[in-house]
């Protein structure tokens, strides 16, 4: 399994050069699996800069959104696959008692907000709900479950092999209450987060700013940093950076992770803030192999 992030912004992108190493494009990470096969999860701006590199495939695209946030389909309609009439492109997302997903998206996909309608895109693109059961995406098994934050929203576990990716990109898992004062099965994304080898998770808050942002949805880092301990992963990627976290922001804050996590007893070199164009590379007993782009270790 090949992990590549392209866009590890929250909220709104923000470009400019304030924000440069770590990137300003919002929340997308391309899952490339051992047949070649192509997850995306979620469709910020990201998702733009990878269909223009995606190379023409014969299978499908899946592309799993967790919630529909503007800043986690925004790139939708930049998709470069979506408007090539041999993409096939299935789009995995939450439930909802409201409206289909597929109507749902078309709300963004049309008028006023866009030049084309979803049904008038050259592709065949199919919708389906993501429902809380496991199922399997070429070689890996895919499980989905709602997580705390505003709005139906899913995190996703994703098994191939001896690696297991789980992604939880917008979440608030103790919704202000201490962790280490509730059981397990009280901690909203646990299930999914157990024993990964790599937990991808929102860390877009300072403790200091959380106290003024509880109940938004989001983690401050301390939380993020006690789930990864709690869950045993192996690997934590810190993500949905805050739009007014500049480089030098994250850099302090990335101090801030690398004492916190050695109190908690965490390996050195086992946590990173997420980067722009950042890859990893897992084999099959989940160990990273190779890694491009400079991490941002705490601490480093």
């Amino acid at each position: 399994m090949k992990l590549k992030v392209w866009g590890a912004r929250g909220s709104i992108p923000a470009p400019g050069p304030e924000t440069m190493r770590y990137g300003g494009n919002t929340s997308c990470v391309e899952l490339t699996l051992s047949d070649g096969s192509t997850l995306i999860l979620d469709a910020g701006t990201g998702i733009r800069n990878l269909g223009l590199v995606l190379p023409r495939v014969e299978r499908p695209i899946h592309i799993l959104l967790t919630h529909l946030h503007l800043d986690h389909i925004q790139g939708l309609m930049f998709f470069a696959p979506a408007f090539r009439p041999e993409s096939e492109i299935i789009i995995w997302g939450p439930a909802s008692p409201e409206a289909s997903l597929r109507d749902r998206i078309a709300r963004y996909i049309s008028a006023p907000l866009a030049p084309v309608e979803v049904r008038e895109l050259p592709s065949l693109v199919s919708f389906r709900d993501a429902e809380p059961t496991e199922w399997r995406i070429g070689p890996a098994r895919v499980l989905a479950q709602a997580v705390t934050h505003r709005g139906p929203t899913l995190g996703y576990r994703i098994e191939e092999g001896g690696t297991t990716l789980a992604y939880i990109p917008d979440h608030e898992p103790g919704l202000g209450a201490p962790l280490a004062d509730l059981e397990d099965e009280w901690i909203s994304g646990f299930e999914l987060a157990d024993g990964a080898s790599m937990l991808v998770h929102d860390c877009q808050y300072t403790d200091q700013e959380y106290p003024s942002h509880i109940g938004w949805g989001h983690c401050p880092m301390s939380d993020a940093l006690a789930l990864a301990r709690r869950v045993r992963a192996e690997r934590l990627l810190l993500f949905h950076h805050d739009p007014m976290h500049s480089d030098e922001f994250l850099d302090t804050l990335s101090d801030d992770v690398a004492l916190h996590w050695h109190d908690l007893g965490g390996s050195e070199g086992r946590v990173e803030l997420a980067t722009e164009c950042r890859e990893i590379l897992f084999d099959a007993a989940g160990v990273a192999t190779a890694e491009i782009g400079a991490p941002h270790r705490p601490g480093g």
